[in-house]
């Protein structure tokens, strides 16, 4: 069974997918409570600008093609912190749990005053904490921080 590392890894590299696409480097995925993965999205800022972003393109993805009570088992894989838009579209698709290699607090530390990505100084705990409904979270991943923060360098 892939473990949260492994998933992680293969967020880094659908981000790395994305960058090269011309689109933000970001990358998310969805696996079942066996850690079969079975929807992917990179970025896609290029078609859909800034709401674009990787886990909302999964969660939507995930609320029309499976049940919540099917979502509920499953976890979202991504590669940094989902912002308070992709945790409430996490939270809304009723994805059990989200794990993130890098935080959102990183992230502003790359990106800057980059006005494509002004992050939002919110964590998705605290977005998650605001509902009815449980969503567990793991992240960060500190082994993994060197090799998200290296997708983004020259980015920005």
């Amino acid at each position: 069974m892939p473990t949260d590392l492994s998933l992680l890894r293969e967020t880094i590299a659908i981000a790395a997918q994305s960058r090269a696409g011309g689109n933000h480097p970001f990358g998310a995925l969805l696996a079942d409570a066996e850690g079969t993965v079975l929807l992917t999205s990179g970025n896609t800022f290029s078609t859909d600008g800034g709401c674009g972003h990787a886990e909302a393109n999964v969660a939507r993805a995930a609320s029309a093609n499976y049940t919540p009570d099917f979502l509920e088992t499953c976890t979202l894989y991504t590669s940094v912190e989902p912002c308070c838009m992709c945790a409430g579209a996490c939270y809304w698709a009723g994805i059990g749990t989200v794990v993130y290699g890098m935080t959102e607090k990183r992230l502003a530390v790359l990106t800057g005053d980059n006005p494509e990505n002004l992050t939002l100084d919110l964590s998705c705990e605290t977005v998650f904490a605001a509902g009815r409904r449980k969503v567990e979270t793991r992240g960060p991943f500190v082994e993994l921080e060197g090799d998200v923060a290296k997708g983004h360098e020259g980015f920005w």
